[in-house]
């Protein structure tokens, strides 16, 4: 069963995305230097299919894609949600595990993007080109990795 914390809108998770972003608790990971030690926590309120259509509903129109930001501790849940997105609500989905690969046992048909990797603070997030972590941009059965969408050159 999943659980979230809070949900927002944000436009730097997916590149070119208005994106719905829900934040997960009762993350197994606990990445040293995590920015959201909070999440945790086995807390929160439960996130079925209506639930995530109810907050949903309240920016309807405004988001292109949904983001399920954790679930690693039950990734089958995840992915039936973001197979809903897809299926359902005609929106884009994805899911930022913090994982450094995705179960084998997951139909990335489900997915539009997904990012893989913990935490790892001399690495940096996504902003630096050190990083370990990874956003992929699913296509087909095949990842396109997209985690340069995140760099800024420093030359003008």
């Amino acid at each position: 069963m999943l659980k979230f914390h809070n949900y927002d809108i944000v436009f730097q998770e997916i590149p070119d995305e208005v994106t719905l972003a829900v934040n997960l608790t009762g993350c197994p990971c606990h990445c040293p230097g995590c920015h959201s030690p909070h999440l945790w926590e086995d807390s929160g309120t439960e996130l079925d299919a209506a639930m995530l259509r109810r907050i949903y509903d309240e920016y309807a129109g405004e988001v292109t894609c949904i983001c399920l930001m954790g679930g690693d501790a039950d990734p089958a849940a995840v992915e039936r949600l973001c197979a809903y997105v897809k299926q359902e609500m005609n929106l884009h989905s994805a899911w930022w595990s913090g994982r450094p690969e995705l179960p084998a046992d997951i139909d990335l048909h489900h997915f539009d993007y997904v990012k893989t990797g913990p935490y790892i603070e001399a690495l940096g997030g996504l902003k630096s080109p050190k990083t370990n972590q990874r956003l992929f941009r699913v296509k087909e059965e095949a990842l396109e990795d997209i985690t340069y969408r995140f760099w800024r050159s420093k030359e003008f």
